[in-house]
């Protein structure tokens, strides 16, 4: 089985990671694509920079800056991984990435965001669970004791 990780760079996508690996750990043969995808530049940043090389550069360092933290988990876990950075809308990249590398299922982190703020900001992991045509694990970040819930519990 092959399993997608996107990685932001956020602690809800490095707890996705530790999800996969108990996964692996608990028996399930694995490996694993650790993806980011960077956003395009803005038209700012291509006036700026006068070469889209230079831009795709920067782009691809940050990807693999964000993927660090995750290859050195799995790294230490000994466990096969691929990984890719890419650009673009990250709902629609992941899927491709999904489809290009043949995995069979994504674990992905979510903020825990409610509903009503969700729909607001968009949700990459809301966009993926519904275009992947595999299973999606959405590992959910535990709420901060400090936090606010959007929602009142019913």
């Amino acid at each position: 089985m092959k399993i997608l990780l996107p990685v932001d760079g956020s602690e809800a996508s490095l707890e996705a990671v530790r999800q996969a690996l108990r996964m692996v750990r608990d028996g399930l043969q694995a490996s694993l694509v650790l993806a980011n995808v960077q956003e395009p530049a803005t038209l700012y940043e291509m006036l700026l920079a006068h070469d889209p090389a230079v831009i795709e550069q920067v782009s691809a360092k940050a990807g693999l800056h964000l993927l660090q933290p995750a290859q050195d988990l799995v790294r230490a876990a000994g466990v096969p991984y691929e990984i890719e950075v890419a650009s673009g809308d990250p709902a629609h990249t992941l899927i491709d990435i999904l489809e290009n590398f043949g995995c069979d299922m994504v674990v992905m982190g979510a903020r825990g965001l409610g509903t009503l703020r969700s729909a607001l900001l968009g949700s990459v992991s809301h966009e993926v669970l519904h275009a992947a045509q595999v299973p999606v694990l959405v590992v959910k970040q535990a709420a901060a004791a400090d936090e606010v819930p959007d929602e009142a519990p019913e």
